[in-house]
């Protein structure tokens, strides 16, 4: 069924560059490209900056613990008396120091002043004044002493906030060329998608314009887009053979079911001018009608029914079965066939034959397979079915004495009205094989053909069918 929901229309370039699934992807990867960026330049920071701050931090801290241990040891005397030996020792003057008593006294230290309390926060960022230089910028931890004092210890931190500066202008510098790159390689990425797809849109656009010919072109790279290009190649080449298949069975329908219908009206038609009214021969004339027109009728259910085996209708039926009983009712059957034909049919199989599946299809395989072997093998000759169990499905064979099939016509058996020229004086209509093969795919096996042994002139057929013990565990044959 087509897709009825309209789509909006927007004509606008704009509109088309942000509604693409191009655009799409190249911003999502402009996206993570600057998110990466931005995560390498914080860990940078983290790494230069933040572990200069860090360090500083953990200096003062220490520091403060030291001096406070000495005035627990020898009071504020001896406090200003390891600031002045720290001093002393700092050649570069980055330390910075204040001891004041409970008054507010300065007691030792490079510092004019303490910064005023300012709640529990510890840490204190001051402005320095220097005689022969630009103001500089301090870091300070006030704590307060037990005996009302308080104690300042800090260090200068001007040259490494000009470094952290650098580092900030450097990784801003480096972001702008971060998104530069981004948006370069979200363009470029977006070139990259639409010419990879320019080739299956085009394919599709003519496609869509009833041209089933082109075919997706394929790169050396097998990457993603080729074997997106081959999913679509063989769906390209499956839908031909579907609608080659369709023509062909029109065709043979058309062919096929002309001759019936036209002798049973001719046949009715001419007891209906028959002058001489004889009631037998216009029952005569309405028999053989009924006769056409039942093959007729026999052919549509057979397309009906291998269409809803195809379309898996039938699935509701799987059951566990014995194959094995299904193979002696069918041997049955048409032993007595086989006997009337002069024909002898061996029989070999195990005991029990357990699988899943659709008794009645399966037995209708069977049927239709030794209708085959009876129908295309002369008098004398010797049909035999056998089935053995492997590891996990069971392997049938039926095998005939009849003229075989060429490898050529072996990849078309099981099309739809598909006759060999051997099977043209044949009556029947090329429906059995399409439903055995419609069966046997249905329930995941496997059908293939082969040469019965026989001489080069009459070599015979096999066929062999493999059917999953549990129904859809193999691959069906193509």
């Amino acid at each position: 069924m087509p897709h009825s929901r309209l789509r909006r229309q927007h004509p606008g370039p704009v509109w088309r560059l942000f509604s693409s699934a191009g655009f799409r992807f190249a911003a999502l990867f402009a996206a993570v490209f600057l998110l990466a960026a931005l995560a390498f330049g914080s860990v940078l920071w983290w790494g230069t900056a933040g572990a200069l701050e860090r360090q500083t931090d953990a200096a003062i801290r220490a520091d403060v613990h030291a001096l406070t241990d000495r005035w627990r040891d020898g009071g504020a005397p001896s406090v200003a008396e390891a600031i002045e030996e720290r001093l002393a020792v700092d050649a570069e003057g980055q330390t910075l120091y204040l001891l004041q008593d409970a008054d507010g006294a300065r007691q030792a230290g490079n510092l004019a002043e303490l910064p005023r309390r300012d709640g529990n926060s510890a840490w204190h960022s001051v402005t320095l004044s220097h005689e022969d230089g630009p103001p500089g910028e301090g870091r300070l931890m006030v704590v307060e002493l037990p005996d009302g004092g308080r104690l300042g210890v800090g260090r200068e931190v001007g040259e490494k906030q000009q470094l952290r500066d650098l580092l900030t202008e450097g990784l801003a510098w480096a972001t702008g060329a971060a998104l530069v790159c981004a948006i370069i390689g979200a363009w470029l990425m977006r070139r990259a998608l639409e010419r990879r797809l320019a080739a299956a849109s085009g394919t599709a656009a003519q496609i869509a314009g009833g041209d089933l010919s082109p075919r997706v072109p394929l790169s050396p790279h097998d990457d993603e887009f080729d074997r997106l290009g081959a999913s679509m190649n063989t769906m390209l080449d499956r839908i031909a053979q579907l609608m080659d298949g369709v023509r062909g069975v029109s065709d043979a329908i058309a062919h096929d079911l002309r001759h019936p219908i036209a002798r049973a009206r001719n046949g009715l038609e001419e007891a209906l001018l028959d002058e001489a009214n004889d009631p037998a021969a216009l029952r005569s004339a309405i028999e053989r009608g009924i006769t056409d027109l039942d093959n007729v009728s026999r052919v549509f259910q057979a397309v009906l029914r291998i269409a809803e085996v195809e379309h898996g209708a039938r699935r509701a039926a799987f059951a566990p079965l014995d194959l094995a009983l299904l193979l002696a009712d069918a041997a049955e059957l048409y032993g007595a066939s086989a006997e009337a034909h002069g024909q002898v049919l061996e029989t070999e199989w195990p005991e029990s034959l357990p699988l899943v599946g659709d008794r009645d299809l399966l037995l209708q395989v069977l049927a239709n397979l030794l209708d085959n072997a009876v129908k295309f093998s002369p008098p004398g000759a010797v049909i035999r079915v056998s089935a053995a169990q492997e590891e996990d499905a069971v392997l049938v064979r039926v095998a005939d004495q009849g003229p075989g099939l060429s490898v050529p016509d072996r990849a078309r058996v099981g099309e739809r009205f598909f006759r060999a020229d051997a099977a043209r004086t044949t009556p029947g209509s090329g429906l059995g094989l399409s439903l055995v093969r419609a069966v046997v795919q249905m329930h995941g096996g496997a059908l293939w053909f082969a040469d019965a042994g026989g001489p080069p002139d009459h070599p015979g057929l096999a066929v062999l069918l493999r059917l999953p013990v549990s129904a859809g565990t193999e691959k069906p044959a193509a």
